[in-house]
């Protein structure tokens, strides 16, 4: 069964064996977006009220911030904390571990475009740049998550925190990884850092890149081939 409802601001589906499961999910995810967002006045981003679970992202925006010599980041000058590039992935993977561990073997969820899916082949679609009703490659994926960082829903939002300008070399950097919490901050941390940021995310244990640049040429992993529908 296919459940949709919107949720931290965006679209979020899933697919599972029945409606407890879907609502336990999108419980959880109305939950981060009360405690994390940073548009919301009475959030713990907004009031410093730091728990363990933010905590931890912080300390994962921070890594990545490191890794990428400060391209990634999560505030910029004069502008507040803003933990978003790291806080979905991180959130849907752990509804995806929530699943797993009431004995949901077989799902699909989407939220936002990124995707974590189980038990069977799922096929993904990774979205044209410039039209929105195409995709410009399907991945098939039995285990595992997809993340793509991209200019064509909110234009030129994402930020290289090396010059404060934002980034437009790239149009669409997708990740495929083992779980959704590495594969959303490394596609946003390697989109911050431009088309250096390819060869960057490529590097990175367990991951496979898809990216286009802004002259619509393709570059992606060796091992992708295997996953292309």
């Amino acid at each position: 069964m296919r459940f949709v409802e919107q949720v931290m601001g965006m679209p979020a589906s899933i697919e599972v064996p029945d409606q407890a499961a879907a609502g336990a999910v999108f419980g959880w995810l109305r939950h981060v977006d009360r405690r994390f967002s940073p548009f919301r006045p009475d959030s713990e981003v907004r009031t410093g009220r730091h728990s363990k679970e933010l905590t931890e992202v912080l300390d994962l925006c921070a890594r990545y911030e490191r890794d990428t010599g400060g391209a990634f980041r999560v505030q910029l000058p004069g502008r507040p904390l803003d933990p978003c590039g790291v806080v979905k992935g991180w959130a849907v993977q752990r509804a995806a571990d929530m699943l797993r561990a009431a004995g949901v073997t077989e799902f699909c969820l989407n939220v936002g475009g990124d995707v974590v899916a189980a038990g069977r082949p799922w096929s993904i679609g990774i979205r044209h740049p410039d039209h929105v009703l195409r995709v410009c490659a399907v991945l098939e994926v039995d285990e595992g998550a997809v993340a793509t960082s991209g200019t064509y829903e909110r234009g030129d939002h994402i930020v290289d925190g090396r010059t404060g300008r934002p980034v437009r070399d790239l149009v669409s950097l997708t990740v495929v990884a083992n779980d959704l919490t590495t594969a959303d901050a490394v596609s946003t941390a390697a989109f911050a850092m431009g088309t250096e940021g390819i060869a960057w995310a490529d590097a990175q244990p367990g991951c496979l890149v898809f990216a286009v640049d802004r002259d619509r040429e393709v570059h992606r992993s060796a091992g992708l081939t295997r996953m292309l529908r």
